[in-house]
């Protein structure tokens, strides 16, 4: 029912003047602002508060009813992390557990796994040097949240100055390498993980190193 709700708005929701249209791009402004998929939102009472707030009318809500609504529901959040995190951590290591079963997957000591796609013959990185690489980087479930590709310019970066996995593949990698990395989350963002990336992700990454400047 509330889809079909949103569909029938969203037909009749007019773009054609300009305060409709810039009215249209605040509101995404304001989502984008506010949105996280870690916070459970009613979207229809979220829209009914907006609209009453803004229309000058008086809340449905008391002070105290507020204040009490907010600590409650931060309970609620919070529980709908830890749930959402320790279902990540979970379905984490299965994968990890059964992709280290496949022919060409190697798995370091740290836990890191790669798997070497084009073979290079050029200088490896250290600690200290500067590399060169396109990249693009997904979830499990096949998101993707951040690609060189895309923008179309390779990244410059310090090995030193990026997530674990990462510093670790790099220095074992060759100009020319292209490698699959599967990175636990430990070695990526952990439990915290960050607006993009869920907690206890494990993230799979495509990297080619382009160049070492030393």
């Amino acid at each position: 029912m509330v889809l079909v709700a949103q569909a029938a708005f969203a037909q009749e929701t007019k773009l054609e003047s300009p305060a409709q249209q810039a009215s249209y791009a605040i509101g995404r402004n304001i989502a984008n602002e506010v949105a996280n998929p870690n916070v459970p939102f009613d979207i229809e009472a979220l829209v009914a508060g907006f609209r009453d707030g803004m229309s000058g009318k008086e809340s449905k809500l008391t002070p105290e009813q507020t204040a009490a609504a907010f600590q409650k529901f931060e309970a609620v959040v919070q529980a709908h992390m830890e749930k959402k995190a320790a279902d990540a951590a979970k379905a984490g290591q299965e994968f990890l557990a059964e992709n280290a079963k496949k022919e060409g997957v190697k798995t370091t000591k740290s836990g890191l796994q790669y798997q070497v796609v084009k073979q290079g013959t050029g200088a490896t990185p250290t600690l200290e040097d500067v590399v060169v690489c396109d990249y693009k980087g997904v979830l499990l479930d096949g998101t993707e949240f951040d690609s060189s590709y895309a923008r179309g310019k390779p990244a410059e970066f310090p090995v030193d100055g990026v997530i674990a996995g990462w510093t670790e593949a790099l220095q074992m990698m060759k100009v020319g390498d292209k490698w699959k990395l599967f990175i636990p989350s430990d070695l990526a963002y952990g439990p915290k993980g960050n607006r993009s990336i869920p907690a206890n992700a494990v993230l799979v990454f495509d990297i080619e190193l382009l160049d070492v400047k030393k």
